[in-house]
């Protein structure tokens, strides 16, 4: 589109800007608007329309405008008043040393299935940091407990109309929300839910299952109060609390059996059906750990209601034997089967949750393309204890040690959640790079689907 620029620089060397906060410019993009108005890396962000900048926020909002003024000032002190005519809703193509431009906030809660303070000593710094910051949860997903924010995030959120905010609720009696966060303002921070659905922002929720706790007629009473937020809360997670082998000191709390995670399902199955007659959806969801450690089969694709809780482990198994079967069903179709004389050996690792279903598709491959030999290797976690089965918490270390005496082939599949995001570097510091050289063995990241596992399988093929 056409922009209009109109500029405006004026010296202001001595004014006083002690209060205003200083948002450092670490990128321009190019052909961007900021480009054109001159702005550089190193520069400070001061205000728009004469607003300061609280955070990320703050700012998306104020640059939506087809007029504003941008204070800029210059590493020498120089200030500059930009005015700007654009299009609506269109960037100015800055990018901020700190993404969120603020400080992270960190949690206050002394939460008793907490899994940071599972952590063993001498990890990096930053596994140590207790987030809860709503910021975050529309920024990254996470879940917030409503405990950290104040009326003014309240109102900003709905000023601004952000959604959806990702709430952990635990549980709805708040007695028992005051005992398990360890927080007696706990149970009065529900109240800020409502003025979200008065306000008709979109939300989704979590409830972590502490075995005899939070569970049972907890459970059945936290559902039907979190009901009265339909249609605004969209949707529920139920996920059983993580236990490491680090809990002295601690809460003491117990794993869920096989006949306990049925009982769950039970609770849950029954709300869903009654919910999805009285309203069209499903509601509540029960995690992929749930089915598997009651050794149920998992539900059809219709009852997770497109998805909406993938990143909390709620229908991911499902989501990638669908992708898996209508991608080889494809294949089947299209694809000739390869030359019988060549054959690849290769080799998959994953966590034990992932496992019976990895190498299901595994012996799938292997039935449709008969060149195909491929061993699947589920990785004990030694490192937190056998108690944690998903891959995303597995170390580098254990994976070393449980496959150097394996036959692995000429390739290992390893998934993508056992990195650091966008790093090459696992949760215990091992980089790939060392694992590939110690195991000499070629290294494939894989990505969570099912066409990339299949994509993945036949790369050289």
């Amino acid at each position: 589109s056409t922009i209009d620029l109109s500029v405006r620089r004026s010296a202001q060397m001595g004014v006083k800007m002690e209060k205003k906060k200083r948002h450092i410019v670490s990128g321009v993009l190019p052909g961007s608007i900021a480009e054109e108005l001159e702005i550089e890396a190193g520069d400070r962000l001061l205000s728009i329309d004469n607003t300061e900048i609280e955070d990320i926020f703050d700012y998306q909002f104020l640059i939506q405008d087809t007029y504003i003024e941008v204070e800029i000032e210059k590493p020498d002190g120089e200030q500059w008043l930009l005015e700007v005519e654009k299009e609506f809703d269109e960037d100015l193509g800055i990018t901020f040393e700190n993404g969120l431009m603020d400080e992270y906030r960190s949690c206050h809660n002394k939460c008793i299935f907490c899994f940071i303070d599972q952590m063993p000593k001498g990890m990096r710094e930053t596994l140590y940091f207790k987030d809860d910051d709503s910021r975050l949860s529309f920024l990254q997903g996470n879940y917030v407990t409503l405990t950290n924010m104040s009326d003014h995030d309240i109102e900003r959120i709905i000023r601004y109309r952000l959604a959806p905010i990702n709430i952990s609720f635990h549980t709805m009696n708040p007695e028992l929300r005051c005992r398990m966060l360890n927080n007696r303002f706990a149970g009065e921070a529900l109240k800020k839910a409502d003025r979200l659905y008065e306000a008709g922002i979109a939300m989704n929720g979590q409830i972590v299952l502490c075995r005899g706790i939070n569970d049972g007629p907890e459970l059945e009473y936290s559902i039907s109060e979190l009901t009265g937020y339909l249609p605004y809360l969209e949707s529920v997670s139920v996920v059983p609390v993580g236990l490491s082998r680090y809990r002295e000191g601690l809460c003491p709390l117990e794993p869920f059996t096989g006949e306990d995670a049925r009982e769950v399902l039970r609770i849950i199955h029954k709300w869903q059906e009654q919910i999805y007659r009285e309203r069209g959806t499903h509601f509540v969801h029960a995690s992929d750990e749930w089915y598997i450690l009651a050794q149920e089969e998992l539900p059809g694709e219709e009852r997770y209601d497109g998805y909406p809780q993938l990143e909390n482990g709620v229908g991911m198994t499902r989501l990638l034997l669908s992708e898996f079967d209508r991608e080889r069903e494809r294949l089947r179709r299209e694809r000739p089967i390869p030359d019988l004389s060549v054959r690849e050996e290769m080799s998959i690792a994953t966590g034990r949750l992932a496992y019976p279903y990895i190498l299901q598709m595994a012996e799938r491959m292997m039935e449709d393309f008969p060149g195909l030999l491929i061993h699947v290797y589920a990785i004990r976690n030694d490192f937190f204890g056998e108690m944690i089965t998903v891959s995303g918490l597995l170390t580098g270390q254990d994976i070393l040690a449980q496959l150097k005496d394996k036959p692995l082939g000429r390739r290992l599949l390893l998934p993508q959640n056992v990195l650091r995001s966008g790093e090459e570097v696992f949760l215990d510091d091992l980089t790939l790079e060392e694992l590939k050289n110690t195991l000499q063995v070629e290294i494939n990241i894989v990505k969570s689907s099912g066409c990339d596992f299949i994509d993945a399988v036949l790369g050289s093929v």
